[in-house]
């Protein structure tokens, strides 16, 4: 038509322009129309999340106070749902409050699996697991679980200061108590470093620090709850062996009153721990001292010759 001269050049140029907003503003429509339908199937899991019933179910008159932090397991088995095969099996053994309880295993002996019936994040199949010599279903979830401290390998900062992501293990601490707690997990020797300090800017997931960096803050996060127990779930094992010693050097003279639960993959780790708990195929294997348990336990044995190899390599 243009050709023809039935139509002018600005006669097309508009009409080009309205059909690319019309099919904008379709192909606008088709997105969000794509973003209700996904929006709708997530809200839908949520809901169904929200109103799932928990399966820890709550004594009717629950403690709230916690005596201690004595840990007792006395003949526990435990499956997981579904599972016909037992995963945890005639587990008996006692820790004092205060004491410092190395755990040690082969991939896939249930260490974690066993230190999660403490905070009952899952309930024993068989026996039972005491606190402060009360079984754990006798105190409220809560209370219970603001008494342990649970530190994680792969731990999550928040975008934020680093005061606001230590107020997540205590939102009252002082500045002094954060620093405190900074230094009792060896934190303090870089976050001192930085000119704004604790005002220091934390990226989402702290891609801004380094895996040392971001076990020894997490460590100190749950170091300010003031637990009367902390498990820490193979959560140095991103920090250098010199810094390692250090952290656990500091729990022995600062924490005397907290029982700690270290679970390692390293000997390194757990050898100067008063006890160490050699765990092998959901059962336990030894319970003694470093020394004691290259005598008398062949995974622990081991397991300390081919690390010291592979130093020595």
């Amino acid at each position: 038509q243009v050709v023809a001269g039935t139509m002018g050049s600005g006669e097309l140029i508009s009409f080009i322009t309205y059909i690319t907003q019309i099919l904008m503003a379709l192909m606008m429509m088709s997105f969000f129309f794509m973003q209700l339908l996904r929006g709708s199937a997530s809200v839908s899991r949520v809901v169904e999340i929200l109103n799932t019933e928990s399966e820890i179910k709550e004594d009717s008159e629950p403690l709230t106070e916690l005596a201690d932090g004595s840990v007792s397991f006395n003949n526990v088995s435990f499956r997981y749902p579904l599972s016909k095969e037992k995963t945890l099996k005639n587990i008996n053994f006692h820790i004092e409050s205060g004491e410092v309880l190395g755990v040690i295993g082969s991939t896939g002996s249930s260490k974690s699996t066993l230190v999660q019936l403490i905070p009952r994040l899952y309930d024993v199949t068989e026996g039972s697991v005491t606190v402060g010599g009360i079984d754990v279903r006798k105190y409220s979830i809560k209370s219970l679980r603001d008494n342990v401290a649970f530190v994680l390998q792969n731990n999550t900062l928040f975008s934020g200061t680093l005061r606001e992501n230590m107020k997540w293990g205590n939102e009252n601490a002082s500045d002094e108590e954060i620093i405190r707690a900074l230094k009792q997990a060896q934190a303090w020797e870089f976050v001192s470093k930085y000119d704004d300090g604790l005002d220091h800017r934390v990226e989402q997931g702290g891609d801004n620090f380094s895996g040392g960096q971001k076990q020894r803050l997490t460590i100190a996060r749950a170091l300010l709850k003031s637990p009367k127990i902390i498990i820490l779930d193979d959560s140095t094992s991103a920090v250098d062996m010199s810094t390692d010693a250090k952290i656990q050097g500091a729990f022995k003279e600062e924490l005397k009153d907290v029982t700690t639960i270290i679970i390692a993959q390293r000997v390194s780790s757990i050898q100067h721990a008063d006890r160490i708990l050699v765990m092998n195929e959901g059962q336990v294997e030894q319970l003694g001292k470093h020394q004691e348990l290259l005598l008398n336990s062949p995974t622990y044995r081991e397991i300390y010759e081919s690390q010291k190899r592979g130093v020595g390599a």
